[in-house]
């Protein structure tokens, strides 16, 4: 096998797994039933995220042995993201408590920065520092928050795919650009692997990710993000540009119930893309959008900094505040 037949097989397993997910879940009625908090009408199948899972976990043995993925990237991988799919999919099938969700969610955290090898570090103004000890209980809150709030911004149809599939395809553009190109192939099988079950999660949705799905994506994205710092420390900027749109939405809506006194660990509709699909009463011109915004906004002040024209900081800040603006717009965190 080569790498184009092992990219080829990647999107066909996701495709196929998918369907056959949708089938499964029919079958045995686990179905996403509408209420007061949802953001569709109609029930629907969910778990279709476990395609992804397997597709990429699967393919990922496979480059390490074309020398296209490291060692440590693959064993990371295998451990962290695969523990958090199955504790999501146990959870999309009956319930796991919120605090042993936590303790599983950080111990995937703890064997992914194992196995990433050196300690996180960490671009300020042009200075690298190495933040040591500091360094990996950041990171582990990063990945911690990453997966997290990705089941918070998996709400409308195809919505997180578009997510994962632009930020990965805006990561390689990067890693081509930054003279990394040997990067590249993680984030490509993602992109895949997520692109066969978009065919089935495109606007109207036919089958949606459920936890399974979106807490793997969130880490697995969020360990990329921290093995490419470990080639090129500014690379870590260029990820969390990239993935601004999930992070503002997000992180602005949680301190906005916070503030308020809202029990932040219950189902709400508040953030600012659910506003949104309610105002346009559909959810494709939504996801849309900001696939639009991560590649003609983000990717272009990501490729900024890492390329050296733009301090990191103000490169975040800058491409942060439409951001926000949206966030704001549309009463992201504001009271049902």
């Amino acid at each position: 096998m080569n790498q184009w037949m092992l990219l080829a097989s990647v999107l066909l397993l996701s495709f196929v797994g998918t369907a056959a997910l949708r089938r499964y879940a029919i079958a045995r009625s686990v179905m996403d039933i509408p209420n007061q908090r949802s953001s569709h009408t109609v029930p629907t199948p969910r778990g279709g995220g476990v395609a992804i899972v397997v597709a990429f976990l699967l393919a990922m043995p496979l480059a390490y042995g074309l020398g296209l993925v490291s060692l440590q990237l693959l064993i990371g991988s295998l451990g962290a993201s695969g523990l958090v799919a199955v504790i999501g999919f146990l959870d999309d099938h009956g319930h796991i408590a919120a605090r042993w969700r936590l303790l599983g969610h950080f111990t995937a955290a703890a064997w992914g920065l194992v196995w990433l090898g050196s300690a996180p570090q960490l671009v300020l103004f042009g200075t690298t520092y190495d933040l040591s000890v500091l360094g990996y209980l950041l990171a582990a809150l990063y990945l911690v928050w990453m997966l997290n709030l990705y089941n918070f911004m998996d709400g409308i149809d195809g919505l997180a795919s578009l997510q994962a599939i632009t930020v990965c395809v805006g990561a390689c553009l990067l890693y081509l650009g930054g003279g990394l190109g040997q990067l590249i192939w993680a984030p490509i099988l993602l992109a895949l692997a997520v692109l066969g079950f978009l065919c089935w999660n495109f606007p109207p949705a036919r089958i949606f990710m459920g936890d399974a799905g979106s807490g793997f994506l969130g880490l697995q994205l969020a360990l990329l993000s921290l093995h490419a710092m470990n080639a090129a420390p500014v690379l870590l900027w260029g990820w969390i540009i990239l993935m601004g749109c999930f992070i503002v939405d997000a992180t602005f809506t949680l301190v906005r119930r916070l503030v308020r006194g809202d029990k932040v660990y219950e189902a709400h509709r508040s953030h600012g893309y659910q506003y949104a699909s309610r105002q346009f009463g559909r959810h494709r011109p939504v996801s849309l959008a900001i696939a639009a915004i991560n590649l003609f906004w983000l990717l272009p002040m990501a490729a900024w900094v890492v390329l050296g024209g733009l301090d990191a900081v103000l490169g975040v800040l800058i491409a942060y505040a439409p951001l926000l603006w949206l966030a704001i717009r549309f009463k992201a965190g504001q009271k049902e």
